[in-house]
């Protein structure tokens, strides 16, 4: 057996060195148990759930497999924009709200807290044991991540670059999600307003070459062939998110499935005036209009994300479904529609042909 397939069974427990991205709003315990049950490992995003929400879907997918599957937080620093910074962005979608028939809200909060300003949630984790625990944006406190591993869980922390992976090194996670800059969805870059925007395999050669933790792959990999070329630069296992939102058990919405479908999904972009944080996703309204805007005057984040989310909601209830950010890496064009089960088989079954 590989050395490197060693490192991936100690660490996961798991036949298959596949993860599905913990994405946020698209990945259900369904999807998860699905993907762990094919002997990959599944992933929820609960970086926005309060703990009960997050409890809840992690018993429910326990109940589907006593597999090994992946629960993902944030990390982000506390939102500091000014009353005024919040009213003025109002100010800016207001005329985009009014497009759609809706109202402009009259203030913004910011809807959930980082992970260490919850200290409620950690003790959910050390309750519920979910097998690994990611982190995303940042890192938690070293004694939360000695909590995890205190129950024999496996720690992972998104990097986007060298220094991000050395941090997470120092702070003592298990492993490192290198993160390029064609993955979809946020970005995983500690500080929102620099992202040295590095590419997958020029990453996975930096941190090969100075880090020594065992590497995940992240970022355009729709494939065996993407698989096998992160592997060979040094990746343990790859990650893949934009793959399975075509999947029946995710819970992607109409108008995303509809995007990654059409012509669209060949034309993504990273911007910042959805969220506060860069993110890519399928080009709409956000991105032709509201990005091109002075990026200094864009809340922080999750405030700006609340606003973009009204403002999607909005509009999806006067059936207009241009403000979904229909999160998607640069391999969208690539996406399978197909159970999350067929497409860790046939990757695996590529892998080997």
């Amino acid at each position: 057996m590989h050395p490197d397939d060693q490192t991936f069974l100690r660490l996961f427990n798991a036949s298959v060195p596949i993860l599905q991205a913990p994405m946020a709003g698209v990945a259900t315990p369904a999807l998860a148990a699905a993907v762990s049950e094919a002997g990959a490992i599944g992933g929820l995003g609960l970086g926005s759930s309060s703990v009960e929400k997050a409890q809840q879907s992690i018993r429910e997918t326990q109940k589907l497999t006593s597999r090994p599957f992946n629960v993902n937080f944030f990390c982000h620093r506390p939102a500091s924009c000014s009353d005024e910074k919040r009213r003025n962005w109002i100010d800016t979608l207001a005329e985009h709200f009014k497009a759609v028939g809706a109202t402009p809200p009259t203030e913004l909060n910011e809807p959930y807290p980082p992970f260490d300003e919850n200290p409620d949630m950690l003790d959910m984790l050390v309750h519920t044991q979910p097998a690994v625990v990611s982190f995303h944006f940042g890192l938690p406190c070293k004694s939360a991540i000695e909590a995890i591993q205190g129950y024999g869980g496996t720690v992972l922390a998104c990097a986007t670059n060298l220094d991000e992976a050395r941090a997470a090194e120092h702070a003592g996670v298990d492993a490192i999600v290198a993160q390029g800059i064609e993955a979809g969805g946020h970005r995983g870059n500690f500080n929102a307003e620099r992202d040295d925007e590095i590419g997958l395999h020029t990453l996975l050669s930096l941190l090969d070459a100075h880090s020594r933790l065992p590497i995940i792959a992240a970022g355009g990999i729709m494939d065996a062939r993407s698989m096998k070329a992160a592997m060979a630069l040094g990746a343990v296992a790859v990650q893949l998110g934009t793959a399975f939102i075509l999947c029946p058990e995710s819970a992607a919405s109409d108008a995303h499935r509809a995007a990654l479908k059409s012509d669209t999904a060949y034309r993504t972009q990273v911007v910042r005036s959805i969220s506060g944080r860069p993110a890519r996703g399928i080009r709409g309204v956000f991105q032709e209009q509201i990005e091109p805007l002075d990026p200094s005057t864009i809340p922080d984040y999750p405030v700006a994300y609340a606003a973009a989310k009204m403002l999607n909601t909005a509009a999806r209830e006067a059936g207009d479904t241009r403000f979904s950010p229909n999160w998607a890496g640069q391999g969208a064009p690539l996406a399978r529609e197909l159970p999350a089960c067929e497409i860790v088989r046939m990757l695996m079954n590529e892998g080997e042909a």
